[in-house]
């Protein structure tokens, strides 16, 4: 009998390793149950993939309109991330070297929203945020302007760069310690052109009278950047300057001839015409060649300041200081017609075609009309006057500042959206 109560007894032990196991870790379970969860990241998407923008942009509140506001003169401040001794600023622009007198100047006037602050950007914290990213500027030789201030900026704080020309671009660099590669894709129409002669044996434009001219083929991109949108990450184009350019395409002379599939076309139409199909042919197929979840900006046309003739007629931009809001509007009124009123008129094709598409607007327009004191104009001995590019250290920088506030906050609000 007490041998058959022992056997009953070993076959109701419960070991206690698992038992003590349960209790100690059950209420860590729990624990870890109750704790928020994490939205899940879309493998598609690129402003998902960054964990260092996460820390930053989560400081984020609200939102800013950053294009309206007014320059603030403050002698102790300098927005310049760089000197120039940096290699890749044009000469020609290079005002402090090329001995423009109110050089030092244009670096204290700080761009002040109504409302809230511009943050000036933080090269290394950049770096570090959009490490393994590539980014293209895709345009005419402002954009060129803009890239070189952003390389400058960043060359300042990390010296292993690589240069070389990735996806057909006109320069490019790599961080290599960040894998971070900027591009600058030269580009005047974004469209594939060039020079047009007439046939001899006849043809649809000859039969009209015509010559010689551009050829401006409407839906196929230029070769210098046919590539970029599979390639980039992030992309910023422009184009406008060259579109209303009579010392180039002379309306009478060397015209633009604008073909569609491979066909000219007629009746003929004019430059504002085609810059409408070209921007509309362009960003679709931008849209279409894109990497997934890539970022796409439109930078908004950067004015001139040429003033008593445009610069081949002896304008000049001599003025020392920003201009006041009433000069703004008499040099820039549409209603005015004058020598710098290009800006607002591409500005209207450029927005049109914006508007219900996936590219955001960088609008650097208003900001900078003011600045008629930070064009190179005669610095380091021009033949003309230029009124149209920007001294760098200046201006342009101001414009980085803002587009990396921009790209920061898209990837804030898609990353809410998780």
């Amino acid at each position: 009998m007490a041998t058959s109560t022992r056997h009953q007894t070993a076959k109701m032990k419960v070991p206690l390793l698992p038992l003590l196991s349960l209790v100690c870790f059950a209420p860590i379970f729990f624990l870890l149950l109750s704790l928020p969860r994490r939205a899940p990241v879309s493998p598609g998407s690129y402003s998902q993939i960054k964990p260092g923008l996460r820390s930053g942009l989560n400081r984020r509140s609200g939102s800013c309109d950053y294009t309206d506001g007014s320059w603030v003169y403050d002698p102790d401040h300098s927005s310049a991330k760089y000197d120039s001794t940096c290699k890749e600023i044009f000469k020609g622009w290079n005002c402090i070297a090329g001995g423009k007198p109110n050089a030092a100047d244009i670096l204290r006037w700080r761009w002040q929203p109504k409302g809230c602050d511009l943050p000036p950007f933080d090269p290394l914290a950049f770096l570090e945020t959009y490490r393994d990213t590539k980014i293209g500027f895709v345009g005419d030789s402002l954009n060129r302007n803009m890239f070189v201030s952003l390389f400058c900026a960043l060359r300042r704080v990390s010296s292993d760069v690589k240069k070389w020309r990735p996806a057909g671009a006109d320069r490019g660099f790599t961080f290599l310690q960040y894998n971070l590669t900027i591009a600058y894709h030269r580009t005047n129409l974004l469209s594939r052109y060039g020079s047009w002669l007439a046939d001899p044996k006849g043809g649809k434009l000859e039969s009209l009278g015509y010559k010689e001219g551009y050829r401006v083929d409407v839906d196929i991109p230029d070769g210098t950047w046919a590539s970029a949108p599979s390639f980039h990450d992030i992309l910023i184009f422009n184009t406008g300057h060259w579109w209303w350019a009579p010392s180039k395409f002379d309306p009478v002379k060397s015209p633009m001839l604008f073909y569609e599939k491979g066909l000219p076309i007629i009746p003929p139409i004019p430059p504002a015409v085609g810059l409408d199909i070209v921007l509309k042919h362009m960003m679709h197929f931008v849209e279409e060649k894109m990497r997934p979840g890539g970022i796409k900006f439109f930078r908004t046309q950067s004015p001139r300041h040429f003033e008593g003739g445009d610069w081949n007629e002896g304008g000049s931009c001599l003025r020392q200081l920003p201009l006041s809001s009433d000069q703004v509007e008499e040099l820039f009124a549409v209603s005015n017609n004058g020598t710098n009123v290009e800006s607002r008129l591409v500005n209207r094709h450029l927005l049109r075609a914006i508007s219900g598409s996936s590219f955001h607007v960088l609008d650097i327009t208003h900001m900078s009309e003011f600045r008629a004191d930070a064009h190179p104009a005669s610095a380091g001995g021009k033949k003309h006057d230029d009124c149209m590019h920007w001294c760098l250290p200046g201006v342009t920088d101001t414009w980085i500042d803002l587009f990396i506030s921009r790209l920061n906050d898209i990837n804030y609000r898609d990353q809410q959206s998780f």
